[in-house]
């Protein structure tokens, strides 16, 4: 067992892996010696002001990764924590909840103290929170999950807070000079709640009491208020509440998308101020919607947690969130087949890997070095293919022709592969059918297809990928399709309703000869329904 962890440790200390660069660079930090806390502390926060989205949870499932990189080349234990800024004043609603007036009334109130517009919890920053724990539970994600206005009225920032108010000025320093010149007249870093009405207040200072740790401001009405800075009567605003974190909980890492890079030096330098240091920090780019948008929260744009995990297993989505982070990507329904598809691929390619290899490979850090079997004996796009034909409702419709293909196969024995057809057959409906485009074949593609169905006729080996291909291969070379791509897609458009598609000769032996013979005559008559 030495010998193994010993070469394991020795293969992470190498790897190209971002998940062990990321890592190796947290333990430089340390120089050698275990931080005074006894532990390294990751975390993850949370802007709860619309309804999780993938990209919440991409940061979690990134950030897991590093961890679990940091747990083989190091002994120092580590916490993960999840951090919701929910006291953050409302200042929008979102476009994609109910109730749109009801919130519209509760703007500028803290979230938690806005009612939930799905009646279910205390607030709804309570529900938002709910939602994201909710997911990060289902993933099985080991964190602990802190609510920013627990961690202000139950006096855990309260020093920190103390000493935003001994150090203001140096704090504004930092604040101002990023701020253009208007902005600059009423800013300050304290956000008081005010003690009527419950709304988070943007008001300029008239004091800042270093000693008794107390602001005075005049709110919209022009009414004096001196409240105190500890006990959640204030809130910092967003970005100096980033770096007063930091250093109230002595945070050696966290990462954050591409908008917040530029606010790094005001993070760091604000962390700084309030005797902190600094974490180490990893940029990754934006996730964008089919239309090229980033995805936002208020708007609802692109993929839901729940959308995704409507239509594939939870590993897929890992799979994706893995791959090349520092590089935008599209993030649409149309990417969730290709991500469970690579997702096996690199599944059935780990056990015959070295352990330099594994520790490169994406399920090595999707499963944390222990990735299951993958018994997915048909691809993700040709159970898609198989739905589309078959015109299956459920996965046991799909199962006949699966078990024709692996006799082998159960849904008992192959558990990914049963729930990926019923994934396959939902997304089918709800994705592909209501988009199909069917098109009548032109002389020479008519010529070829009656072709490929005298072959089949006489076919009299066995249904076996590779012969199938050739031969489907060789019906297209005959008939003089040049590129040769040009016979697959008019298979496809014409039989599918598709422009592109499967390897032919495994979607026939998947399907069965005599159903393809069959399929291919409907089409080719112009029935396009079974």
């Amino acid at each position: 067992m030495g010998n193994v962890m010993s070469a394991l440790r020795d293969a992470a200390m190498a790897s190209k892996a971002w998940p062990f660069e990321e890592a190796r660079a947290v333990l430089k930090r340390f120089g050698g010696k275990d931080p005074a806390k006894g532990h390294v502390l990751f975390e993850t926060g949370y802007g709860p002001s619309g309804l999780p989205h993938i990209g919440t949870f991409g940061e979690v499932a990134r950030t897991t990764m590093i961890r679990r990189a940091f747990e083989i080349i190091s002994d120092i234990p580590t916490r993960l924590i999840c951090f919701s800024d929910d006291v953050d004043g409302m200042r929008k609603v979102p476009e994609n909840v109910p109730q749109q007036d009801m919130l519209k009334a509760h703007m500028q109130l803290p979230l938690t103290s806005v009612p939930d517009p799905y009646g279910e919890y205390e607030s709804f920053g309570h529900h938002n929170n709910a939602m994201l724990r909710r997911f990060l539970d289902t993933f099985g994600f080991e964190y602990e999950f802190i609510s920013a206005t627990e961690f202000y009225k139950s006096g855990r920032f309260d020093d920190t807070l103390r000493l935003c108010a001994e150090r203001y000025d140096a704090i504004m320093g930092i604040m101002l000079a990023s701020l253009r010149e208007e902005r600059q007249q009423t800013y300050s870093c304290f956000l008081p709640i005010h003690p009527e009405t419950g709304r988070v207040l943007y008001v300029p200072m008239k004091e800042v009491n270093a000693r008794d740790g107390t602001i005075t401001f005049d709110d919209e009405a022009g009414r004096e208020w001196t409240l105190p800075v500890t006990g959640g009567h204030v809130k910092l605003q967003w970005k100096p509440d980033f770096g007063a974190r930091w250093a109230a909980l002595d945070v050696d890492f966290e990462m954050y998308g591409k908008d917040h890079s530029t606010n790094t030096p005001i993070y760091d330098g604000i962390c700084n101020v309030l005797g902190g240091r600094a974490p180490h920090h990893m940029t990754y780019e934006l996730f964008l919607d089919d239309q090229g948008q980033k995805i936002s929260k208020s708007k609802g744009n692109g993929l839901t947690i729940d959308e995704w995990l409507t239509y594939a297993a939870t590993e897929s989505l890992s799979y994706f969130m893995y791959q090349k982070p520092k590089t935008a990507k599209r993030m649409h329904f149309d990417v969730i087949p290709r991500a469970v598809d690579e997702y096996h691929q690199q599944l059935r390619a780990f056990p015959e890997q070295t352990v330099e290899q594994q520790v490169n490979n994406p399920v090595w850090h999707i499963h944390a070095g222990k990735p299951p079997e993958s018994r997915m004996v048909v691809s993700f796009g040709m159970l898609l293919n198989l739905a589309s034909v078959s015109g299956a409702k459920d996965a046991a419709a799909l199962w006949k022709f699966l078990q024709r293909y692996a006799p082998d196969a159960s849904p008992a024995t192959h558990p990914d592969l049963d729930a990926a057809a019923g994934y396959a057959v939902r997304y089918f409906a709800d994705r592909i059918a209501p988009t199909r485009v069917f098109r009548q074949p032109d002389a020479k593609e008519r010529a070829a297809m009656e072709d490929l169905v005298a072959r089949l006729r006489v076919w009299d080996g066995a249904a076996d990928d590779e012969a199938l291909q050739s031969m489907v291969f060789a019906v297209g070379k005959e008939h003089g399709f040049e590129p040769l791509r040009d016979w697959f897609k008019a298979l496809y458009e014409v039989l599918l309703g598709a422009s592109d598609g499967p390897r032919f000769g495994g979607f026939i032996a998947l399907y069965g000869v005599e159903e393809s013979i069959r399929l291919i005559e409907n089409r080719l008559s112009g029935a396009l329904a079974e």
